[in-house]
């Protein structure tokens, strides 16, 4: 059951970030000789030579690749271009050396953010072409679905072995919290932390909060990632995610519950909402590799918000924005 990971060298593009550190935790439990994992300053993944000479060096029998870049609604609005082409040509460039390099498996992580903007919900792997993205994120999530095609047509006339996982947004310890890029989790922690001890009277947040979001704690996910590198061999993508649904109202309450915010919450309707529903048909992960989410939302938002506390509160000078946004 362990035969891409076990014994072989595993490259993990990265491997030093917040979801990565988990994989890489998880692959050397389960015996990998070495996880190679790349870091940025030494290697910019968007050209093709550094990739070449990060598989010159790592060898890998397995590529797992995780690097991307990636941010909230305002990030996504205001980097769309860039967006597109890091993701892009981070995954076209790997894809690439793994062919010439008669890699064994490719394990490439997408996102949720590729599934048209009106997806039936929950959201099963068929609907992935029958319409275009939420605007918001679209560039992103169409060079992440791009990839899927591209590993797609290799496997068919030059038989890389690859699959595409597509998590749903992710949250816990270690998180994102910078106000500028942050996913909603953690920036509604940092605002209702933030408020609670200045004292503040109310928050501010994005949107009209009707919009539904389905979050999957960083630790499952990384058990679904190294599992489905273990048993999965399709060339179908594969949902990853929680099986369960919030709107971005009853998670704002939840967070202000639980962080003991008592002041209140105001909603800017100029703002965008994004997708209006998420929320993921978990079945096929189920069925081929075996992963269901352990850890409920509200033990995930708990552990989260502790782990922020012991951290501390921001860097000086670095304060909430003006509001919350989500992908």
């Amino acid at each position: 059951m362990t035969e891409h990971v076990s014994g072989k060298r595993v490259l993990l593009t990265g491997g030093a970030g917040f979801l990565g550190r988990r994989v890489r935790e998880r692959l050397e439990a389960a015996g990998a000789e070495e996880v190679f994992v790349p870091r940025r300053r030494d290697y910019d993944l968007t050209e093709a030579d550094a990739v070449a000479a990060v598989f010159e060096l790592a060898r890998p029998d397995t590529v797992i690749h995780l690097a991307a870049e990636v941010g909230g609604i305002g990030a996504n609005r205001d980097n769309p271009g860039r967006f597109f082409y890091a993701n892009m040509s981070m995954g076209l460039h790997v894809t690439e050396e793994a062919r010439r390099c008669g890699t064994e498996k490719l394990v490439q992580v997408g996102t949720v953010c590729s599934y048209p903007k009106h997806t039936p919900v929950p959201f099963s792997e068929e609907e992935l072409w029958n319409g275009y993205p939420e605007e918001t994120n679209a560039p992103y999530g169409v060079a992440k679905k791009a990839l899927l095609v591209m590993q797609q047509a290799y496997r068919k006339q030059y038989g890389l072995h690859g699959i595409y996982l597509m998590p749903v947004n992710l949250y816990g310890p270690g998180d994102n919290f910078d106000p500028a890029s942050s996913h909603v989790i953690p920036a509604l922690i940092e605002k209702c932390e933030r408020a609670r001890v200045t004292d503040a009277g109310q928050i501010e947040c994005w949107g009209t909060g009707s919009a539904s979001r389905e979050f999957l704690f960083v630790d499952d996910c990384a058990d679904a990632i190294v599992a489905a590198t273990e048993r999965f061999e399709g060339a179908e993508p594969v949902n990853v995610g929680a099986a369960s649904e919030i709107t971005i109202k009853d998670l704002t309450e939840l967070i202000a519950r639980l962080t003991g915010f008592a002041g209140g919450l105001v909603w800017d309707p100029t703002k965008p909402d994004g997708q209006p529903r998420r929320a993921l048909d978990t079945s096929r992960a189920r069925e081929q590799f075996g992963f269901e989410a352990s850890t409920s939302l509200e033990d995930g938002l708990q552990r989260t918000i502790a782990w922020y506390r012991e951290r501390g509160p921001s860097a000086p000078g670095r304060s909430a924005a003006d509001g919350v946004g989500v992908a």
